[in-house]
């Protein structure tokens, strides 16, 4: 899977915040409230977003594992965390932060999701973690995902799952054409087989309950106005350069669309959070 620049995922942090579920935020917490620690893996970590996100929920001593293929976001991670941390020290290979009342301490891993998924599930965490990753992934690797977690009893949460909705204000004629062909880009293979893309929130719900999990789902749609500017900007450049590889909308219309949405007032992009458990 080809990774993402920093810069991009240190502009979307803000709106991930944002947009996470706070409901099913709180049943994960809830979960984990009688223990005194817990260990948490988060696959794909790109540059920490997810632990920033979900840290202050779980209880005050945590062990995360940040896995990644990308050596630069690994190493962009230790320290965009050690500067996000009231206090940062090195411990051998670990990072231990103090923020607020939790310590935290971290180690980072380079792998790969294909080869080596049961390999970093059998570490045996507490938590498995995620965000925006399960929509990049094919169905059948979140079939053999859920299938480990389903033998190792390990519950996920994972958060902005891309589901295909967009909405744009103001509208432009040619909206549906291109997010028609939009979802059509999500689908091909970014490293793991063709990808689920939109539908990838509903195979994991479906595969887990097969497998006897309960599972909790919450709107976390980006919601952007005015203030979101460069992050509008920004997708909607993403958004009309994965277009224009589908030869599906031609590149005047395109560019017209283009012209309208880095200008737009707002934009709604949909997403899913999701927490699946054994029961």
């Amino acid at each position: 899977m080809a990774g993402f620049s920093p810069e991009w995922l240190a502009l979307r942090e803000p709106a991930d915040h944002a947009a996470r579920n706070p409901q099913v935020l709180a049943a994960v917490g809830a979960h984990f409230a009688a223990k005194a620690s817990v260990t948490v893996v988060d696959l794909g970590c790109g540059a920490g977003s997810n632990l920033r996100g979900t840290y202050a929920a779980l209880p005050s001593r945590q062990h995360w594992t940040l896995v990644d293929l990308d050596e630069r976001l690994l190493a962009a991670t230790r320290q965009t965390l050690a500067g996000w941390a009231d206090e940062a020290r090195e411990q051998g290979e670990e990072l231990v932060l103090t923020k607020g009342d939790h310590m935290i301490t971290v180690d980072t891993r380079q792998a790969d999701l294909n080869k080596d998924l049961e390999w970093v599930l059998g570490w045996q965490p507490d938590l498995v973690t995620a965000a925006a990753l399960f929509d990049l992934t094919s169905k059948r690797w979140i079939e053999r995902f859920v299938a480990a977690l389903t033998s190792l009893r390990l519950p996920l949460y994972t958060v902005l799952t891309y589901d295909g909705r967009e909405i744009w204000q103001p509208p432009h004629p040619a909206d549906a054409s291109v997010l028609a062909a939009f979802k059509q880009h999500q689908h091909t293979d970014k490293g793991f087989g063709p990808a689920a893309g939109p539908d990838a929130t509903d195979v994991m719900a479906e595969a887990f309950r097969k497998s006897g999990f309960a599972v909790s789902i919450g709107d976390s749609a980006w919601r952007l106005d005015g203030h979101s500017g460069e992050l509008t900007q920004a997708l909607a450049r993403g958004i009309a350069d994965a277009v224009l590889e589908t030869a599906k909308v031609d590149p005047d219309t395109m560019a017209g669309w283009l012209a309208t949405k880095t200008q737009s007032a707002s934009a709604l992009v949909g997403h899913h959070d999701l927490w699946a458990r054994p029961v």
